[in-house]
């Protein structure tokens, strides 16, 4: 089985799109870790393209307050308008759909799905200090989260927790042999917002087969995601931030 790992879309259909061009013909099926929209201006196009396209999806926090009201505490001006601006733009079967979404954990055969930590969905888990600690809690082999928008993944060796590298800068690709001795994980990165410094869509392919995770970066028309941004009159900074990877 090859699966496209896919997380924090936030409504760019630019990165989207340029996403499964270039896993176009790697994959049989699509993961996805939450928050599908937010920040972005294609909603609705995004949502549809995942309800016909991710076999697997757990919600984000950026799903949950666009499908209902509240859910906004922890939100900052900027990404509170960007919920409001799409609340009042979503189609009525996109809402209900996003709001069914279900918060996670998920677990599969092989694989555990997650927005944030297993434990919280709304926990950000960027430092070994975060992580270290799933080890007792992930209950598969491979776990697969989103919300920080940073590429990354990790491994426990009988010696520790080890970070796995995501692609350097002017690399495409970083691929990853796993063991079946050991657990991983990995955040794809963001498809439509990163913030690791690189502004290119953030993805993974995992080949059970192979046994092999492929960390992946990809270049998109940020330009007209942000040109989309400004004209649907949501902050300039949502738009200025997709160029700078942050």
């Amino acid at each position: 089985m090859r699966r496209l790992i896919i997380a924090d879309i936030h409504s760019n259909l630019e990165a989207l799109s340029a996403v499964a061009e270039d896993a176009r013909g790697l994959y049989d099926e699509i993961i996805c870790c939450g928050d599908v929209v937010g920040y972005g201006a294609s909603p609705n196009q995004v949502i549809e393209w995942a309800r016909a396209h991710c076999v697997a999806i757990v919600r984000g926090n950026h799903d949950r307050a666009c499908a209902a009201g509240g859910g906004m505490a922890d939100f900052n001006e900027r990404a509170g308008a960007a919920v409001l601006w799409t609340r009042e733009r979503l189609e009525e079967g996109n809402r209900e759909w996003l709001a069914a979404l279900s918060m996670g954990p998920s677990l599969y055969e092989d694989y555990e799905l997650a927005h944030g930590s297993p434990l919280d969905e709304d926990e950000y888990l960027i430092l070994s200090y975060d992580i270290a600690p799933l080890g007792g809690v992930i209950m598969r082999p491979v776990c697969f989260v989103g919300h920080t928008h940073v590429q990354s993944g990790w491994e426990w060796t009988r010696g520790g927790l080890r970070q796995l590298s995501p692609p350097a800068a002017g690399e495409t690709e970083r691929v990853i042999q796993l063991s079946g001795e050991r657990m991983y994980l990995f955040n794809p990165g963001s498809v439509g917002q990163p913030r690791d410094h690189d502004p290119r869509a953030a993805y993974a392919l995992w080949d059970t087969e192979q046994r092999t995770i492929s960390l992946r970066r990809v270049e998109y028309d940020i330009h007209s995601a942000q040109r989309r941004i400004l004209d649907a009159g949501l902050h300039p900074w949502l738009a200025e931030r997709l160029a700078l990877g942050r």
